[in-house]
């Protein structure tokens, strides 16, 4: 048996005992359905209110993408990304700038954990303002990547658990507030567009941070019992029952506060309609489990990307500088110290325009899942029946054309960015391939244990 680890360089069989409800729950907890009080205020103000609409739009559009995923997880069960995806249906070029487009979010989504943990942490706990609370967060994180300390993975759970758990009771508490406290607004008021769909449609493109992580399920497919069964059912279930949670809170929001203009601070609105129906309290306690889980959240992403720049670096993709690891902690400190540099500019940045940035990734990666469907399932020879015609080209269609409208509703800022971002991978892939005469070099996007690839690589 030790042999046989040895060759398998450290990767152990994995038990194939998960069932659909298993898979079912560690999708919703990776995707975390408290992530709608993150994007509540920046929600609000773009869709005028109509949030809960904005919300129904976004997990439309994400039920479309869902169903890719699950198409493309039923086809080849070990793959789990947009990148493996995009590379199979269109080749290693294509597939290169769809990993590079979802570089952006691995990069950017530690920052969003430190500055969410400024924003509550500075707002309910004001003896030290929010950049020092988002720097010490930051330190923390970095100091505890750099000595190879990693959040428990069942306080990780927990964490997410929480979150959920005091999501869920806003939306109880809400329903009990407003019917103490009537305010005589239309209480479906938020699902109907007042100024057109223009808003609602802007709206549901910052929404898609919310979905991000749903097809975190296909990474399980190796401990799925029928893989090819469960994995796409649960990637779908995962992205109807978190939407139909982000659409209670958004509509509870919108009972409490129907206009939401009278919100203090936008970032942290969650606070205030916290204490707004459950008292000093329940937004205390609150605030202490979104600053734990962001910590956690922020650890975990933190670790995970710097292991992706780590394998980059080892097989040349980014100069080899990234795949130093430090010889006592065996962690990649390079890497980790960049990516906790380019989280600095949480200090600088406010939240909507960091949400929107991060989106441009997952929006384009979602495009090309959709796209990769329709090339692998429906231009193979021979003959399509009307179903086939259905499920692979009319339905991805939709859900492309749903995610290329949402990404065009991107803000000015984030859509620049992300074409700076994506031009500097065209000229990454130019100057690899020697003008697109030769195969790129595969992006790693799995997180491959530091010491096992440092011994390959050596």
């Amino acid at each position: 048996m030790k042999s046989e680890r040895k060759s398998q360089l450290g990767r152990v069989a994995l038990s194939r005992s998960l069932s659909l409800p298993v898979l079912i729950i560690f999708g919703l907890t990776y995707l975390g359905l408290g992530a709608a009080f993150t994007v509540y205020g920046s929600g609000v103000k773009i869709t005028d209110g109509r949030l809960p609409a904005a919300f129904l739009v976004a997990t439309v559009a994400m039920l479309f993408t869902a169903v890719s995923y699950a198409v493309m997880a039923r086809e080849n069960p070990k793959a789990g990304s947009a990148y493996s995806y995009a590379t199979e249906a269109f080749g290693p070029h294509v597939g290169f700038l769809t990993g590079w487009a979802m570089l952006i979010d691995y990069i950017l989504i530690p920052m969003i954990n430190f500055l969410l943990i400024g924003i509550y942490a500075a707002e309910q706990w004001p003896i030290l303002p929010q950049w020092a609370w988002t720097l010490a967060s930051l330190l923390f994180v970095w100091v505890l990547n750099l000595i190879g300390v990693t959040a428990n993975a069942r306080l990780n759970i927990i964490a997410v658990t929480l979150s959920s758990i005091t999501a869920l009771s806003f939306a109880v508490l809400s329903i009990i507030y407003s019917l103490n406290h009537p305010t005589g607004v239309n209480p479906l008021a938020g699902f109907i567009p007042d100024h057109g769909f223009g808003p609602i449609m802007a709206g549901a493109s910052v929404l898609a941070l919310s979905f991000l992580g749903f097809d975190a399920v296909s990474a399980m497919s190796e401990e799925a019992k029928r893989p090819t069964k469960d994995v796409p059912r649960a990637i779908i279930a995962t992205v109807a029952i978190g939407g139909c949670v982000f659409m209670l809170i958004a509509w509870a929001g919108s009972l409490i506060v129907p206009d939401w203009k009278t919100l203090t601070n936008l970032d942290a609105a969650g606070i205030e309609m916290m204490t707004m129906v459950g008292g000093t309290l329940m937004s205390s306690f609150f605030v202490f489990v979104y600053v734990a889980g962001s910590v956690f959240g922020g650890s975990a992403a933190q670790a995970s990307v710097s292991r992706v720049l780590f394998a980059m670096g080892r097989d040349r993709v980014l100069p080899g500088v990234f795949a130093y690891v430090h010889p006592k902690s065996r962690t990649p400190v390079v890497a980790a110290t960049v990516v906790a540099a380019v989280s600095l500019i949480a200090l600088f940045i406010d939240l909507d325009t960091a949400i929107s940035v991060i989106n441009f990734g997952a929006l384009t990666a979602f495009s090309m899942v959709n796209a990769a469907v329709i090339k692998t399932k429906l231009f193979r020879p021979g003959r399509r029946s009307a179903w086939e015609i259905l499920a692979y080209g009319i339905t991805p269609l939709i859900g492309l054309a749903l995610t290329v409208w949402l990404w065009t509703s991107l803000t000015s800022t984030a859509l620049s960015t992300g074409l700076i971002w994506t031009g500097a991978g065209v000229l990454l892939l130019l100057v690899q391939t020697r003008g697109f005469r030769r195969r790129p070099k595969a992006l790693d996007f799995t997180e491959e244990p530091v010491a096992t690839s440092s011994a390959r690589a050596s």
